[in-house]
């Protein structure tokens, strides 16, 4: 049970370094003067708080205890997270059950078949998911990491005239992964800029007679950063190199 216990700890830290979140450690324990809002024997809660305390010993992890955060049918261990301006969410939480599968009579059989009844983990990488994106958006001001973003670049034709190239440069960059979209609009460039800068897409790459021409793009990163013209492929390989060293550690 506690080796399963630690896998789990191991999966949260993925989930929440991969978005980039700062977090803390909470032991969830029972009130120790107010035993009649839980279910479950005194022993039982003593081996399940054990089990947390000594996870969190094995992993390292310091983590602050609080009395009376419980669930009513066993202890958790929470992960606490900074948003963008300090408040603490719970999001990621795991709980040791030893009452649940009891009072719901589950058994298995192990190997010498004999019947028993089974811990349970609770396991919740992400906690409340709505919670979960909410307090992502917030937290990167819709600015998503580039593997995550539902649309990587914008493609923003000059004119109607190099539309047809742009669904090209579409076709390409989703051949190899590369998420887009493509901005029709018969509106002025500067006015496409600003309006896919306030979408929070990464990339813009600007198409017209030149790039038609030669099979470039003209690559804007999204809030003023690098400007550049480069050939098709080589677009589309910075975007995916950057997507995997972003995704390494997962």
């Amino acid at each position: 049970m506690k080796q399963e216990f630690l896998n789990v700890m191991d999966i949260i830290n993925v989930v929440l370094s991969a978005f980039g979140f700062n977090f803390e450690a909470q032991i969830s324990l029972r009130d120790p003067n107010d035993h009649e809002k839980y279910v479950g024997t005194d022993e039982d809660w003593a081996l399940a708080e054990r089990a947390i305390q000594e996870a969190c010993q094995e992993k390292g992890l310091h983590a602050k205890v609080e009395y009376g955060e419980a669930a009513f049918y066993g202890p958790k261990l929470d992960f606490m997270i900074k948003d963008a301006i300090g408040r603490r969410w719970q999001l990621g939480t795991i709980q040791v059950d030893y009452n649940l599968p009891k009072r719901f009579q589950l058994e298995y059989t192990d190997e010498d078949n004999q019947k028993k009844t089974p811990v349970m983990i609770h396991r919740a990488p992400f906690g409340s998911l709505e919670r979960f994106v909410a307090v992502l958006i917030e937290h990167t001001s819709g600015h998503f990491p580039l593997w995550l973003t539902p649309d990587q670049v914008a493609i923003l034709p000059l004119s109607e005239k190099y539309n047809d190239y742009a669904r090209e440069v579409a076709r390409l960059f989703d051949q190899q992964g590369v998420r887009a979209n493509i901005d029709l609009r018969n509106e002025k460039l500067g006015r496409k800029i600003r309006d896919n800068e306030l979408k929070r897409i990464p990339y813009m790459v600007i198409v017209g007679e030149k790039e038609a021409a030669e099979g470039l793009v003209s690559m804007r990163q999204q809030g003023g950063g690098e400007q550049r013209t480069m050939t098709v492929q080589e677009f589309i390989d910075k975007v995916n190199a950057e997507v995997a060293e972003q995704t390494k550690d997962f």
